[in-house]
């Protein structure tokens, strides 16, 4: 199949950025897109050119680095798929792809699809852990938990922090993100005895990261590859008011 890409390019985090166009031929429709950015590399690395920079780790959906924007879609056209689970069968011959960088205060360009994530790592830092000396792990079963309020926490360490949700919300929030990591924890008794100095510190964080105020209206849950509920958020909240 063939392609058309206009894709951003920006060399450094102070230069201006503008779209640069490339045409690929002869692409398998089985290609994930990093693949096809692999092939457009080797081009333009064979033409003497600079490559185009792009992060990916696993290319199995599992570590969330890969994501950029494309055509309008946070990582993806397809529901519940990074950018590295979207291969070229999305697509039709003849289409034009236009891909960008992640947008966000919080997260600035250091080169063409890259992005600075750090600041959800350091959102983790001031709290999404557990730290309370318990001695020995204990036997598994000895701590007992209801089944769904287990399996609601597992839904939250499910998200990847590939920061889908900061890019598609309106006010760059990463309330979703925050969200599930605070609820994760404060849904298992392990995380009890941290809950109200850990939501206070990494709610505080966000903010201090320039993320904006979430406002509800549930494009971060649309976006969000592992499928993170928005009910996270409303949990986050309540762990607020309450600590």
């Amino acid at each position: 199949m063939k392609l058309t890409l206009k894709i951003w390019r920006q060399p450094n985090p102070r230069a201006k950025g503008t779209f640069e166009t490339y045409s690929l031929e002869d692409l398998n429709p089985a290609m994930s897109v990093p693949e096809m950015l692999d092939v457009l590399n080797e081009q333009l690395m064979a033409a003497g050119k600079t490559p185009i920079a792009f992060d990916s780790d696993c290319r199995e959906g599992i570590c969330g680095q890969c994501g950029f924007v494309i055509n309008g879609d946070v990582h993806s056209p397809e529901r519940g798929a990074t950018t590295c689970q979207t291969h070229l069968r999305s697509f039709q011959s003849g289409d034009t792809l236009v891909l960008e960088p992640f947008r966000a205060k919080a997260f600035p360009i250091k080169k063409d699809l890259c992005v600075d994530r750090r600041a959800l790592d350091r959102i983790i830092m001031k709290g999404g852990y557990i730290s309370v000396q318990t001695g020995q792990a204990p036997e598994a079963n000895s701590t007992r938990i209801p089944l769904e309020q287990a399996e609601t926490a597992f839904e939250a360490a499910a998200c990847i922090g590939c920061g889908a949700c900061v890019a598609t919300c309106k006010n760059a929030s990463a309330a979703l993100f925050t969200g599930a990591k605070i609820s994760h924890l404060a849904l298992l008794p392990q995380g009890e005895p941290e809950a109200a100095k850990r939501v206070q510190a990494m709610v505080a964080q966000m903010d201090v990261e320039g993320f904006g105020a979430c406002s509800m209206t549930g494009a971060c849950e649309v976006v969000c590859p592992q499928g993170v509920s928005i009910a996270h958020i409303v949990r986050m909240h309540a762990e607020f008011w309450k600590s």
